[in-house]
């Protein structure tokens, strides 16, 4: 007997490397920056292809709870948002959402994947999760996606896999932080390592035993969780089981310890994966022009060559420049050059500490 698929999408984070555009209470995962629909409703659409729509969840946190139910109606029923007290990481986000799946329906195939990522090829991405799916199905395995990577990369997370390749599917030797460039063409060159996409495949019930095994004060927490669920009191539970639980990944809690194991496997995709990390990317998600330009709103560049230029109403105006993103919103202007674009995060953590709470 097949078992169900749930999907899960991630939806709590904040974008800050999106900043000015990207705020705590309409981040990144709600805007439109394909000209196509917004991320989040990409996300589900995409999912979708696998998943029953009713059997799809969205997590968030209580900040954006109101501009998700807007911006999902229609697409997800308002019952499968969970709504977690403030964002904490990975790991409790996909702990919730496993012990809410086996409550409700006591077990299934869980499919979670980012609120805020592009993928190009939809037909080969619902290949793979299908693949992922099946394997989950038949074993108690952790499966991952990772994307084969095209360059370099310092700003993705890297995994190392042995070299059984069995149809573009291996085990998980290790997880790697993001490199510098020197580490990261040597990881290339090998020829063992692929992007860390943060998808995420394998039974809620499965990621419970791993969650007991190796993150027991997670895992206390989680069963507490579920024995509230449905009742008068689990807000205020759930409120107080968030406020002492490890801020930490998924990768960490769970898949790190797991993989000596044997028991993490990764299947190397291409479908024209980016994790829309920052500005600099705005080039892979539209067309630039001839000289290397994207020119988003009331723009005007002359002598203007591979920038980024976003305009959410007054007109912006730049003349002989190159390499720089330069994005207006209604009350801030940020400029900054492309190579810089993972920096923006530090005006955020600045305007932070400055308790600049008008402009988060």
């Amino acid at each position: 007997m097949n078992m169900n698929i749930y999907g899960v999408v991630m939806a709590g984070g904040i974008g800050t490397r999106f900043w000015p555009l990207s705020r705590q209470k309409f981040p990144k995962q709600f805007l439109n920056l394909t000209g196509n629909k917004k991320m989040i409703n990409e996300s589900i659409e995409r999912l979708s292809n696998i998943v029953n729509k009713d059997n799809i969840f969205i997590v968030t946190n209580k900040e954006q709870v109101s501009e998700i139910i807007k911006v999902i109606a229609g697409d997800i029923k308002q019952q499968n948002i969970i709504i977690e007290p403030k964002s904490r990481n990975t790991a409790i986000c996909i702990g919730y959402a496993a012990i809410e799946i086996v409550k409700k329906y006591s077990d299934g195939i869980m499919v979670i994947t980012p609120s805020d990522h592009y993928i190009k090829d939809i037909c080969e991405f619902s290949k793979v999760l299908n693949s992922a799916v099946k394997i989950a199905e038949k074993t108690n395995k952790l499966i991952t996606v990772g994307i084969k990577p095209t360059f370099p990369s310092t700003g993705f997370g890297y995994i190392k896999f042995d070299d059984k390749n069995i149809e573009k599917i291996n085990h998980v030797l290790e997880f790697h932080e993001k490199p510098n460039e020197e580490i990261a063409r040597k990881y290339i060159e090998s020829g063992n390592y692929v992007w860390n996409s943060g998808m995420y495949i394998w039974k809620a019930s499965t990621i419970l035993k791993k969650f007991k095994e190796y993150t027991p004060d997670i895992y206390d927490g989680l069963i507490k969780i579920g024995n509230v669920i449905g009742t008068d009191i689990e807000e205020e539970v759930i409120s107080n089981i968030y406020a002492s639980i490890p801020n930490i990944s998924i990768d960490y809690a769970v898949m790190e310890p797991s993989a000596p194991n044997g028991d993490v496997l990764v299947i190397s995709a291409e479908f024209g994966w980016n994790d829309v990390g920052s500005w600099n990317v705005m080039d892979v998600l539209n067309i630039p022009d001839s000289a290397g330009n994207v020119l988003i709103g009331d723009t005007l560049a002359i002598d203007v060559s591979d920038t980024v230029i976003y305009s959410s109403g007054r007109t912006v105006t730049a003349v002989g420049v190159e390499n720089l993103v330069i994005v207006e919103t209604p009350d801030a202007i940020m400029v900054c050059q492309k190579n810089k674009a993972q920096d923006v995060k530090k005006i955020v953590n600045t305007l932070e500490k400055e308790n600049r709470t008008e402009l988060l």
